[in-house]
């Protein structure tokens, strides 16, 4: 079964990932691995703990020799910031007189509903792994998932849609989104660099407010063959899928597969993507991409591509109401040192979370132990496809 897990919590000692499923076989690039990690902490409107990590992933199992062996892969990365913590956080008892407890939890968060669930008289340890900071290990697994996803010619990539009010409303290439992600600086991640002018402004009033933003992120990947996913069950359905991967993200309270809100709003003969058939090519093709290259629940050959509606973080400079829960009475939000717009950084974690579920429903259609068993499946489904 191809699983991934993380553990770790933000001002621990370190972040954990584990994946278990990867064929043997698969050249793995450890550099490809940092340069993604590299890319989650760019992006205008991240704060200060963005200055003291410098995120690298170390494999202690499950690659040798510069490939995967079919054993499960695990990684470590580091928390810098835990030389800060380690008295306030240590694994044993400590002294309780270090401890830095969060007793005013803050509206959006997972504090007080983490406290009350866990009973704990502060939300500390709820935070402590609620925190994104785990997305980081994500995205390590998500490096691997793509460079499976690469023995195979897919590419997954994203850009940013809006920030707050200010939204591209034009059409993107996928040329654009590869030129985007070649950049050695980032700003808020927009292929439009007047758009991305305008959703600047907005974070920089954020800045001045003390208040935070959210914004939408596109995950695109290229390359897929038809057929992957079901229709058979509901928890087969490839749309499903992606939907939950990245819901699951924090602040995520939202997804999108294809145009799915401007569809909701037209008539089905503005909305279903014709069918046409290239008799010179031999192969099927669509009019148009609203479906989001899925149909069904399962791929149908287009660029597959899913949004996220990300909402403004939890953690507010200038803080809003709250209770004190040791008196119950009316506070003002905890604040912990925090950023105010993640919409670039969340992109590249969708991405993250895009190829962990496309590598596995390629794993399940073409199954195999090693990649060049996993390459020989694929290759006979694809004349298949063909020859259709």
């Amino acid at each position: 079964m191809f699983r991934f897990e993380t553990a770790g919590e933000s001002h621990g000692e370190c972040l954990v990932a584990t994946l278990t499923g990867l064929p043997a076989g698969i050249p793995i690039a450890v550099d490809a691995i940092q340069h993604e990690l590299w890319r989650r902490q760019q992006g205008f409107g991240r704060g200060g703990r963005m200055k003291i990590e410098t995120d690298q992933a170390h494999i202690v199992s499950g690659v040798r020799h510069g490939q995967t062996i079919g054993s499960p892969v695990a990684m470590i990365i580091a928390n810098a910031d835990w030389k800060n913590w380690t008295e306030i956080l240590p694994a044993e008892a400590g002294d309780p007189s270090l401890h830095k407890p969060v007793e005013r939890p803050r509206p959006g968060h997972a504090d007080l509903a983490g406290a009350i669930k866990y009973d704990f008289p502060d939300a500390r340890y709820i935070l402590e792994r609620a925190s994104a900071r785990e997305t980081a290990a994500r995205v390590a697994v998500g490096a691997l998932a793509k460079q499976l996803l690469g023995c195979f010619g897919v590419e997954v990539l994203s850009h940013v849609i809006a920030v707050g009010a200010e939204r591209l409303t034009r059409a993107v290439a996928w040329d654009e989104i590869v030129a985007l992600s070649k950049k050695e600086e980032v700003l808020l991640g927009c292929v439009d660099a007047e758009a991305e002018i305008r959703m600047k402004a907005l974070v920089d009033e954020a800045y001045r407010t003390g208040d935070t933003i959210g914004g939408i992120f596109e995950v695109v990947a290229r390359g897929l063959p038809p057929g992957l996913g079901s229709h058979i069950t509901w928890d087969s359905r490839l749309d499903g899928k992606l939907a939950q991967a990245i819901v699951s993200m924090q602040a995520v309270k939202g997804a999108e597969v294809g145009s799915a809100e401007e569809g909701a709003q037209s008539f089905g003969s503005k909305v279903q993507d014709t069918i046409h058939y290239d008799k010179s090519d031999r192969r099927f093709f669509r009019g148009d991409n609203r479906a989001g290259g899925i149909e069904g629940g399962m791929t149908n050959g287009q660029e597959v591509r899913v949004r996220g509606f990300l909402k403004p973080i939890s953690t507010l400079r200038r803080p809003l109401e709250s209770v004190d829960l040791p008196t119950r009475e009316p506070a003002k939000a905890a604040y912990e040192r925090s950023d105010v717009c993640v919409v670039p950084a969340a992109g590249v974690i969708g991405e993250a979370m895009v190829a962990i579920v496309l590598a596995g429903a390629m794993i399940e259609k073409f199954g195999g132990d090693s990649l060049r068993e996993m390459k020989r499946n694929f290759d006979g489904y694809i004349e298949q496809v063909r020859a259709f």
